[in-house]
């Protein structure tokens, strides 16, 4: 039932995100450190800055496919400029990205790191399912606490939204990449 309230939401949603970016000090995209860019969808028309300004070489997209069909770029268009892009799918509104795929986007974002380059992380408004992400990535580089994680976030970006199920999914990540 959450994924179908999430895709009859998801156009009103997204135009309020927009509407937001355009009347209050929300910004589309925030850069959290040298490597990790957190955001909302990566519209096609932002390709040029985040490509040659933000020096974006990753994506990493929390969204199911329906979200980013007619406004973001493929996985194949994301290549033609140079970017590998890893989607790991996850409801809106109510999804929790599970333990395997937080491995997996920490692991893609420290390969970038890396090599240089940075990541754009991004869901539909950049601020739950993304965040979530990235709070995993700020726990896997320094051991915090995800309340710190999430707090540091915050401090970027004051809308970040991190709900309970999603924070007890950063307490399981904790639990296994800073136990010694």
């Amino acid at each position: 039932m959450s994924g179908v309230l999430a895709r009859l939401l998801f156009y009103p949603t997204l135009g309020y995100n927009v509407v937001m970016e355009k009347i209050s000090s929300r910004r589309w995209f925030d850069r959290v450190d040298q490597t990790v860019i957190l955001g909302a969808l990566p519209f096609k028309s932002m390709t040029d800055e985040l490509v040659h300004r933000e020096n974006v070489r990753g994506v990493v997209t929390m969204n199911e496919e329906y979200e980013t069909k007619y406004f973001c770029n493929s996985a194949e268009e994301w290549k033609a400029v140079g970017v590998e892009q890893l989607q790991l799918s996850t409801v809106d509104l109510t999804g929790v990205p599970n333990l395997e795929d937080l491995h997996k986007g920490v692991e893609f974002v420290l390969r970038h790191k890396e090599q240089g380059s940075s990541v754009y992380v991004h869901c539909k408004a950049g601020r739950s399912r993304s965040a979530t992400l990235v709070a995993a990535y700020l726990i896997q580089l320094h051991c915090w606490s995800p309340e710190k994680a999430c707090q540091a976030l915050k401090s970027i970006r004051p809308h970040v939204l991190v709900r309970s199920a999603q924070m007890n999914m950063l307490h399981q990540y904790h639990k296994q990449v800073c136990s010694t």
